[in-house]
């Protein structure tokens, strides 16, 4: 497809989210959105090291892998540009990074597939740990392919922890973002992250907690094992709550007094009212368990450059629409949503 074709694609569906027929549930949706299987027509990526904070005397420096499709070089720079960051346990291969990238780059955008330190088997590449507090990491990734790239318009896009990520930069740069940063956008973001971590500890929410819980347990065993001079295996001992494990091992590890002290610093709620450059938001209202406080609403609702978009049904990243076969819409509505927006302000 042209991008074109791909943009009048775009403007075909409806701007207003309606569930895939029998897929109305915010349960299934998420469970749908995880496992349905994506075509995948990008090109082979181009691997690439970014170092997001500098060695020590007494250890190494932190890198991130990033997956990056160029578009040709004599239109590289001008085209948009857009960042993908994953969400928790993710990574540059997840789902919905995948279903976004080759939109995108249909539309004719370079795409960064950014892992998160640790993620997408990076685990050797940094001594730290990775948290929700890391948005200087996404800061050093846009920062570097600007300078190596001479890009010109850049977006940034997050789901879940992502969103946080992006949202919490992008709070944190105020006025001063770099004139290349045209947009921000978060799918289900985490923005909040202590009323969302007690909503994953709820009942209903036990097997999302529990799956999260498994694979952030091993790859904390996976660091144990990298650096035993640095990380105490006794400490994943009996873990039986993602606020548990925040408490005991990210903010022991991260610099964070405790895990209410983690997720007051690393939420970007704390900082959105100084967003000032364009941002779209989607969160769906039956989303299992990231929650947006209505305080957050509020600031969210007050900040002029801010675009909130409340569904009432979603789920969690999924937002799966009923797809169209005579207008090529696949039914993945925050993909097309968030690429018009992107592609407007570009």
């Amino acid at each position: 497809m042209t991008p074109t074709a791909e943009i009048e694609s775009i403007e075909s569906h409806a701007a207003e989210f309606q569930p895939r027929r029998f897929i109305i549930n915010g349960h299934l949706q998420t469970i749908m959105g995880n496992y349905l299987p994506r075509l995948n027509s990008l090109p082979a990526p181009e691997a690439t090291l970014v170092e997001v904070s500098p060695g020590t005397a007494s250890q190494i420096a932190s890198q991130v892998l990033c997956h990056c499709h160029w578009q040709p070089e004599d239109v590289r720079s001008s085209r948009p540009t857009a960042i993908i960051v994953h969400g928790l346990e993710g990574s540059s291969d997840s789902q919905y990074v995948v279903g976004n990238s080759n939109k995108l780059w249909r539309a004719g955008c370079n795409i960064i597939r950014m892992n998160m330190r640790n993620c997408g088997g990076t685990e050797a590449l940094t001594p730290t740990l990775y948290h929700s507090g890391l948005s200087n990491d996404v800061l050093a990734v846009m920062n570097f392919f600007v300078a190596q790239r001479g890009l010109r318009s850049m977006s940034l896009v997050g789901y879940s922890m992502g969103g946080n990520l992006v949202l919490k930069l992008a709070g944190e740069l105020g006025s001063d973002a770099p004139s290349e940063l045209h947009s921000v956008i978060g799918v289900s973001p985490a923005l909040d992250l202590g009323p969302s971590a007690d909503a994953l500890h709820r009942k209903q929410n036990r097997l999302y907690e529990l799956k999260f819980l498994r694979a952030l347990l091993s790859r904390y065993r996976r660091k144990v094992a990298l650096f035993p001079h640095v990380y105490d295996p006794n400490l994943a001992i009996g873990v039986r709550s993602l606020r548990e494990l925040d408490d005991r091992i990210t903010a022991l590890y991260s610099g964070f007094a405790g895990a209410e002290d983690y997720y007051y610093r690393a939420a970007a709620a704390r900082v959105i009212d100084q967003i000032a450059v364009p941002t779209l938001i989607l969160h769906a209202l039956d989303d299992p368990f990231v929650r947006i406080t209505d305080e957050s609403c509020s600031r969210l609702e007050a900040n002029p450059n801010i675009r909130l978009i409340t569904t009432h049904h979603g789920g969690h990243c999924a937002f799966l629409a009923q797809p169209d076969a005579d207008t090529g819409y696949d039914g993945y509505w925050a993909e097309h949503t968030l690429l018009r927006f992107l592609l407007a302000n570009a």
